[in-house]
């Protein structure tokens, strides 16, 4: 496994249309085993404003495309074909996690 810094977050819902989530931290890991070739796992520490939205998606068991960019601000975006595993309190904030992959 691999383990990134989050810097971006972006639910994509086309070319134009997309809700940036202000991360207040967050990481981004490549399973890179043989179970799960090619998976990553997306952990966003957000503020608790977010958290019907991710929960709604969460129920409805909806994919989402997710927009991130890793380790740096001037890097390259990157787009993820995700689900949202999990939406936890953390204090007076949550995470929010996903699972997806590259979208080639």
């Amino acid at each position: 496994m691999k383990t990134f810094k989050l810097k971006m977050l972006d639910i994509v819902f086309d070319k134009e249309d997309y809700r940036k989530i202000r991360l207040i931290d967050g990481l981004i890991i490549n399973r890179e085993d043989d179970r799960y070739p090619d998976q990553w796992l997306i952990e966003a520490y957000i503020q608790k404003s977010y958290k019907a939205y991710f929960e709604t998606i969460l129920k409805e068991n909806n994919e989402i495309r997710a927009r991130v960019k890793i380790t740096k601000e001037d890097n390259d975006s990157v787009l993820f074909q995700s689900q949202v595993i999990g939406v936890n309190d953390i204090g007076e904030n949550i995470n929010v996690l996903l699972k997806g992959y590259i979208e080639k």
